[in-house]
């Protein structure tokens, strides 16, 4: 069992709800610089911005097993994949969504492979949402209609505007390594924002405009959950290790990599997820990002076997990989 360890980066939390100053735009937080029209047309000629007709075919066999969220106490962590990057995370007696999305479609791309992992009307009462960034695969506007106004979302610096737009009353915006308390039955639930190798963009003339990031949900029991959000392989997953030790689990993308000379610097191959769960000293890893909507050309079942493969290979137990179907659910012990 993980030691509990308090983060060593831990400055006093943000005022909840509070609007912000933020710079006209994030550029200087790249990575790497963005592909230019010049690769996305190379990669468009290639055809390799979706898997071939038999690769889609294959999407048959994803692994669908919904259940039911799990009913936890406010001491116990438990995770419910719905699909892709949206996750009912139970923590500190709350009940937080991650990126949700519960649409069919989502702009510029096929229908989902799979259902939806967690019906809508089976929720628990959502105490709170986490935003990684603004594209259209984890930031999706049909769903957020859905939430009473009230809801506590936590965002990146410079994305609350969208939701106040919205209606919604109770925003909290944070720049990279800040963090907010919300309180919960067994004392406050943090939510830290940390950097990821990415970017955003949600219209033609908004790229960068808003920050992107990560986030570390820590509970009053020490206990934490890393939510990368969408993010390619680099330095920051180290960073973010050192500052908060003791991660229990990490939930990580393994999916929309190929072809990698044009999506490495924003997405992590299965290689790659478990090289950063090993950075961040993560005790186990729940894939996600993969076998929920067509975003890339690789098939759509083969990161699953390339991260148990990889797994394999770092020599971790293999209960410690969370390779859940879409709908399944795992409890913290």
């Amino acid at each position: 069992m993980t030691d509990r360890t308090e983060p060593t980066h831990r400055d006093d939390p943000r005022p909840l709800y509070r609007r912000r100053p933020w710079p006209r735009d994030f550029t200087d937080r790249l990575t790497e610089p963005l592909p230019g029209l010049g690769a996305m047309l190379r990669a468009a000629r290639q055809g390799a911005l979706r898997p071939g007709a038999s690769a889609r075919y294959a999407a048959a066999g994803l692994p669908f097993a919904p259940e039911p969220v799990p009913e936890v106490d406010p001491a116990t962590v438990a995770v419910s994949w719905v699909g892709h990057a949206s996750w009912v995370l139970r923590i500190g007696g709350l009940t937080v969504l991650t990126d949700p999305v519960w649409s069919k479609k989502i702009l510029g791309t096929p229908p989902r492979l799979t259902p939806v992992g967690v019906e809508w009307s089976q929720l628990p009462p959502v105490d709170a949402v986490v935003i990684s960034h603004n594209h259209y695969d984890h930031l999706d506007a049909p769903t957020v209609k859905r939430l009473p106004r009230l809801t506590p979302v936590f965002v990146p610096a410079a994305l609350g505007d969208w939701f106040r737009r919205r209606g919604f009353l109770h925003v909290t915006e944070l720049d990279w390594w800040e963090s907010a308390e919300l309180p919960a039955p067994e004392g406050p639930v943090r939510f830290d924002l940390v950097p990821a190798h990415h970017w955003s963009r949600r219209g033609l003339r908004d790229t960068c405009r808003t920050l992107w990031g990560g986030w570390v949900l820590s509970d009053g029991r020490g206990q934490h959950v890393y939510f990368a959000g969408d993010t390619g392989y680099g330095h920051w997953f180290g960073e973010i290790g050192d500052r908060y030790p003791g991660i229990d689990l990490a939930l990580l993308p393994i999916g929309a990599y190929s072809p990698p000379w044009l999506l490495r610097a924003v997405h992590t191959d299965p290689e790659e997820a478990v090289r950063a769960c090993d950075d961040l000293g993560a005790e186990r890893m729940a894939p996600m990002h993969w076998g929920t909507f067509s975003l890339s050309a690789e098939p759509p079942l083969e990161p699953l076997a390339r991260v148990r493969a990889a797994w394999r290979a770092s020599g971790r137990l293999p209960d410690d990989l969370w390779d859940l179907p879409v709908g399944g659910a795992r409890v913290l012990e």
